[in-house]
């Protein structure tokens, strides 16, 4: 079963386990927005074991959960989205992990790079589940009380997956947004002292699958895009992919483009748990952001 299936991630992992190469067995159950509401604890349990009743037998459940409130700037500002993102990232993992614990299904919930904290003495290494976390923002907060959530309800029965700088081939997101911009202005100043891993949602999706099919033991993992870069970084490989002078990108820090929203300065995932459960890493970000063009070319229409 699949939450928030009509989201980026959502539809690469729809995608993936109805591709012809997906098990013959495999039965799924993929669920929008609009058919179920996540926040609805009534309309959860009745969803989680109306799903269970029918696969009865077919094997082990799995949920995986792709919904999310990700308008990270709004939830900030706006005390209604702030209430919509607690309901969505908090309350919502909780309450399809309580289901999954009646019906005997295992989780895998996807959060992200924000809950985590700078490490100690300024230190700059890949960051590891067990690293310190300090979210900062209504958004981050509210995606760590969703892990806590998952892993009291299903202490043997959940994978919470941290990723970062996801972009997919659906809905708005960075890579979009600079091959818009591209096209709109002679030069274009982005963030060059926040680091990450950006993710393609289609790699994620991948991987993900990968783990639920998996025997690894419940856990918290890091699942991201391989290597590290800048958001500056990120946005002149988009301009090389269009072609265009990547020069045209200038590095600004932090302080020159404020947002009412705390980013981490720091956010590169380590894949040592990942790889350590068996899985195959994900590709690097920049080899995997030249293939989601290759193969969606939308992404550069902006």
């Amino acid at each position: 079963m699949v939450t928030g299936a009509g989201g980026a991630l959502g539809t690469d992992l729809v995608a993936r386990l109805t591709a012809p190469d997906a098990p013959p067995d495999d039965s799924v159950l993929a669920v929008t927005r609009a058919e179920l509401d996540v926040t609805d604890a009534a309309a959860v349990r009745a969803a989680v074991h109306g799903w269970a009743a029918e696969t009865a037998g077919a094997g082990r459940p799995v949920l995986v959960n792709a919904a999310a409130y990700t308008a990270v700037d709004r939830a900030e500002t706006d005390p209604e989205a702030g209430a919509a993102a607690w309901a969505a990232n908090a309350e919502a993992p909780g309450l399809l992990a309580a289901a999954c614990a009646e019906v005997g299904a295992t989780m895998v919930h996807v959060s992200t790079d924000y809950v985590l904290g700078p490490l100690p003495d300024g230190a700059r290494r890949p960051l590891e589940p067990d690293d310190p976390t300090a979210p900062a923002g209504v958004y981050a907060r509210s995606k760590l009380a969703g892990e806590q959530a998952v892993r009291a309800a299903l202490p043997d029965a959940h994978h919470v997956v941290r990723t970062a700088w996801v972009y997919g081939a659906t809905g708005a997101n960075f890579v979009r947004t600079m091959a818009r911009l591209s096209r709109e202005r002679d030069t274009l100043d982005v963030v060059d002292d926040q680091h990450g891993s950006p993710t393609w949602s289609a790699d994620l999706a991948v991987g993900l699958v990968a783990l639920a099919r998996s025997s690894a033991p419940a856990g918290t993992r890091h699942a991201a895009g391989g290597g590290a870069t800048t958001w500056c970084g990120l946005a002149r490989a988009v301009f090389e992919e269009l072609g265009a002078d990547p020069a045209r990108v200038r590095p600004c820090d932090t302080a020159s483009f404020p947002r009412p929203a705390p980013r981490p300065a720091w956010s590169v995932l380590s894949d040592a748990s990942w790889r350590a459960a068996g899985l195959a890493p994900l590709p690097p970000w920049r080899e995997a952001l030249h293939t989601a063009v290759a193969r969606h070319p939308e992404l550069l229409l902006g």
